[in-house]
């Protein structure tokens, strides 16, 4: 009869290795449930990254339109402005015209009326007399006095400070200032997104930093790369990176310090 003590040491063996295998397939469990949930939690990160970016892109794109529309706004403005410029200028030819030949008028008057006074008889029963040409000089005087009133009006009317007043203050708006920026500031980038090759810097508006001025970008004492910017607000600014100034394999990266080089405008 056989023993049973070899079956129950194989019954023992073969318990202790499903154990084993059991204790062994737990942990792969656990570390495949852990990538998992690493995995998941990235490509959540991932698409918000794409989301903000997404934004930050549109709310570019809206302001780009808004300052486009008023750019065209104003150009319409300064075109009606110089159109009612040159009608003035022409106004004004027309009257000094008229001033030549009332002048000249009035000078052959003059002569008339000095031969009329010479001879003590009208010699020319057909010619005008002394009366109606006295008259006539009179007309023409009063003709004159007229054109120097509109010239005088239109001569003031085409002053500097009337002509800009004409204008308006939003086409003002449109005559460029020389910006205020000093080429000594210094400036950091906050933020670098790879994606849409654009910089964040915490320079702004308050530091005279305006759009397509160019910056020069310097990691330590190195100059590593360019770029311009596209929009100012206060205290930051958004630039783009200009390819073909990194040298390859280098990008830009937070901390980087950006000095003033100078205006694309």
């Amino acid at each position: 009869m056989n023993s049973p003590k070899p079956l129950i040491a194989i019954s023992a063996f073969l318990l202790l290795a499903s154990a084993v295998f059991g204790v062994l397939n737990g942990s792969k469990a656990k570390s495949l449930h852990n990538e998992m949930a690493l995995a998941k939690n990235q490509k959540e990160a991932a698409d918000h990254a794409r989301q903000t970016a997404g934004k930050a892109i549109k709310t570019r794109e809206a302001k780009v339109a808004a300052e486009e529309a008023k750019l065209n706004d104003n150009e319409g403005r300064v075109a009606s402005a110089e159109a009612e410029l040159v009608k003035t200028q022409t106004e004004k030819s027309d009257l000094q015209a008229k001033q030549q030949a009332h002048e000249a008028q009035i000078s052959e008057l003059h002569k008339h009326i000095e031969e009329m006074s010479k001879s003590p008889a009208n010699p020319n029963p057909g010619a005008p007399s002394v009366a109606e040409l006295q008259a006539q000089l009179d007309d023409a005087r009063k003709q004159l006095e007229s054109a120097e009133h509109e010239k005088t009006f239109l001569t003031e009317k085409l002053q500097p400070g009337a002509r800009a007043q004409m204008r308006g203050p939003d086409v003002m708006v449109q005559e460029r200032r020389a910006p205020t920026f000093h080429p000594s500031v210094r400036g950091t980038v906050l933020a670098v997104n790879q994606a849409y090759n654009f910089v964040v810097l915490n320079l702004g508006d308050r530091q005279g930093l305006v759009p397509n001025a160019e910056m020069l970008v310097l990691r330590d004492t190195t100059i590593i790369g360019k770029i311009r910017i596209s929009s100012v607000e206060p205290s930051t600014a958004i630039g783009d990176i200009l390819g073909n100034s990194l040298a390859r394999g280098v990008q830009v990266q937070p901390g980087d310090t950006v000095i003033y080089a100078g205006s694309n405008s």
